[in-house]
């Protein structure tokens, strides 16, 4: 998609939020952080997520991951949907910030558009997007959602803990893969490094190439 993508660095905007001006590369930091976009305030399905989100937050706390909302709406309306949010998921809090672009600047800078959809006067609006960004101040990894469809929060942790892992090791986690799996060991890495790397040992798949490319073993 064009625009902000993985691999690009996050520019470093300055935004307010209903936790005060922040500037974007202080707030990430040294640490995983996930930027995600909504539609509108006061909408069902984002009512849900920010919800989830809330849900969630202890989660992501442990994993060191740092989240921060994003909508067209100000601060004010930020504020009072927060009420919302917080009586739907059962008294969760919003404890991470939510950030007000009331001009579209920011989410044009992020690759937050919603290419069809327009509000009541006919102004662009952010579309159902994530980017979960690496210390380094990268792009990682980005989703995006049409309006009609809520993000699964258990696929978000999911693809962070992949991420940590991958920065950690040099491995890749195969498919359907979750916390407490097996993960592949990368290609670039030879059998002896590969002995050397990964002390508890691996597995290699026997395939009918007979190439020893597919190597399972277990990391933290």
């Amino acid at each position: 998609m064009p625009g902000l993508t993985i691999g690009d660095p996050l520019p470093n905007l300055e935004v307010e939020t209903t936790h005060g001006p922040i500037k974007l590369h202080d707030y990430v930091a040294d640490s995983f952080t996930i930027i995600f976009s909504h539609p509108g305030d006061f909408t069902p399905v984002c009512t849900t997520e920010l919800g989830a989100m809330a849900a969630y937050a202890d989660k992501f706390s442990k994993l060191g991951v740092k989240l921060l909302g994003l909508s067209a709406d100000d601060v004010e309306s930020h504020n009072a949907w927060i009420k919302d949010i917080e009586a739907y998921c059962n008294g969760c809090k919003v404890t991470y910030p939510i950030a007000a672009d009331p001009h579209r600047k920011i989410i044009k800078e992020l690759n937050m558009v919603d290419p069809d959809e327009k509000d009541s006067s006919g102004n662009q609006v952010p579309s159902r997007a994530l980017h979960i960004i690496g210390p380094d101040k990268r792009v990682k990894l980005s989703f995006l959602y049409p309006a009609s469809t809520g993000r699964n929060m258990d696929e978000v942790v999911r693809v962070v803990e992949s991420l940590q892992r991958a920065a950690k090791h040099k491995i890749a986690t195969p498919a359907n893969w979750k916390a407490g799996d097996a993960v592949v060991i990368s290609p670039g890495v030879s059998t002896e490094q590969a002995k050397e790397m990964f002390p508890q040992g691996y597995k290699t798949a026997h395939l009918p190439s007979n190439k020893p490319y597919l190597r399972f073993t277990n990391v933290d």
